[in-house]
């Protein structure tokens, strides 16, 4: 089967790579002529572990090409994948459409056969029949149908979650839509995968129901955090005798400095106006929203108390080990290390930085933050050291030579990946969260 991926970002390009594993002839197709021109020499956009060996290996074998031209690569696909970017719409919280809207435009007026139009981007409930209509009026006269793929892929993880999915929904209105989803799933038949069908806007809403429930877990156990310090409790301890309810499962309870990333953050706003439109409130995810948003500032402050308070602060430096919102990705967006540099920032505070993937993003997000090429660098002549993502670059650090190196022998530990006693044995002052 040929399959058309509009959108070579993050999702289009790890689904597309993974299609065209499969053995399905996939096309990549993208505007930005300097993204294809480099995808077609194998230089990613992203850093994703596997991504480029993947890539790599089925441009060799044929299966997976690269165009700007959406004519040319819909051109005979069966399944055509919107994988543009829906960004928050400045101003009110909103999903952008501008970009899906634009494409499923000019698929309508260049579709020279039957196809499926399968939304990929994360859209609020209704988008399916916004795109149907746009594609209908273009009156090309060839059979179509409008389907709802939602992605679940984490980053860092993008490519194992694709091949070994936990579930893959189809929103589908009619069984041309069904038949052609089926064939484009059918080589994850031999897995057991499990596909859910379901009506186009169950489908749509089922991917934001899904973040925010994900979303609110990392904020519960946040507040658990805060709670577990004022009584003398450990959070990790705690996470770990509620997850083993299988209720409620061990999965997005870590204790950190909050959530970020291109998926939560916007994908929570847009809930949040998606159920203001049909006066249907959802306060949980309302609270979810303001909460981690003022957790982000917080672990600035825990950061300035460990410096001895705001004001003695002041011309002291910090060592940032870690910008991405998480580990295995180079994605800055809504990080909590953005929020904890400006925090620190404005207390006149000195930043060095490092991170294994994630600098050259950093850089503009933080132009007055220094950063090193290790995370010695970084800790040199500083006066606390804080691990705000949890690389496993960072896991084993060498606790001597850091004190050695350190103006001042402060460890603010924002993920809980050492162990207190280690650390202090060590001869540190060591906070962490959520434990004593």
């Amino acid at each position: 089967m040929k399959i058309a991926m509009v959108g070579s970002g993050y999702v289009g390009l790890v689904s597309g790579a993974c299609f065209a594993d499969f053995g399905h002839d996939v096309v990549c197709i993208d505007k930005d002529e300097g993204k294809i021109a480099r995808l077609r020499e194998g230089i990613m956009p992203i850093y994703e572990p596997g991504l480029e060996a993947l890539v790599e290996s089925n441009a060799k074998a044929g299966r997976l090409s690269f165009t700007t031209s959406l004519a040319e690569g819909i051109e005979g696909a069966s399944a055509i994948f919107i994988a543009v970017g829906t960004p928050s719409r400045r101003g009110d919280g909103h999903a952008d459409l501008t970009f899906v809207y634009e494409v499923a435009r000019e698929v309508g007026q260049n579709l020279a056969g039957d196809a499926v139009v399968v939304t990929k981007s994360t859209v609020p409930v209704g988008t399916g029949d916004e795109v149907e209509r746009i594609i209908g009026d273009t009156g090309t006269g060839h059979r179509f149908a409008v389907v709802s793929n939602p992605e679940f892929l984490r980053e860092g993880a993008a490519i194992g979650d694709f091949k070994r999915p936990d579930r893959i929904v189809i929103g589908a209105e009619d069984e041309f839509g069904r038949e052609v989803m089926r064939e484009v799933y059918r080589p994850l038949f031999l897995n057991e995968s499990p596909i859910l069908f379901t009506s186009r806007r169950t489908s749509e809403l089922i991917k934001y129901a899904a973040n925010a429930f994900l979303a609110t877990k990392i904020t519960f156990i946040n507040e658990m955090a805060d709670l577990c310090e004022k009584v003398g409790a450990n959070v990790q301890d705690v996470a770990r005798g509620i997850g083993m309810d299988n209720r409620i499962g061990p999965k997005f309870l870590n204790a950190g400095p909050g959530y970020g990333g291109s998926c939560f953050p916007k994908d929570t706003l847009a809930l949040l106006k998606t159920a203001e439109d049909y006066d249907s409130p959802t306060r949980i995810v309302e609270a979810v929203v303001k909460t981690n948003d003022s957790r982000k500032r917080a672990m600035g402050r825990k950061v300035l108390d460990a410096l001895g308070g705001a004001e003695a602060a002041r011309g002291k430096k910090a060592a940032l080990l870690g910008l991405t919102f998480k580990p295995n990705t180079d994605d800055m967006r809504d990080s909590p290390s953005i929020a904890i540099a400006q925090t620190l920032a404005d207390a006149g505070v000195a930043i060095a930085a490092y991170d294994p993937e994630g600098m050259d993003q950093a850089r503009p997000l933080m132009p007055g933050v220094e950063m090193c090429e290790d995370p010695y660098a970084a800790i040199a002549n500083a006066d606390a050291v804080v691990i705000v993502t949890e690389w496993d670059a960072f896991r084993a650090l060498d606790l001597a030579r850091m004190k050695d190196l350190a103006k001042a022998p402060v460890l603010i530990d924002l993920r809980n990946i050492y162990s207190p006693d280690d650390v202090r044995a060590a001869g540190f002052s060591y906070a962490s969260v959520g434990r004593a």
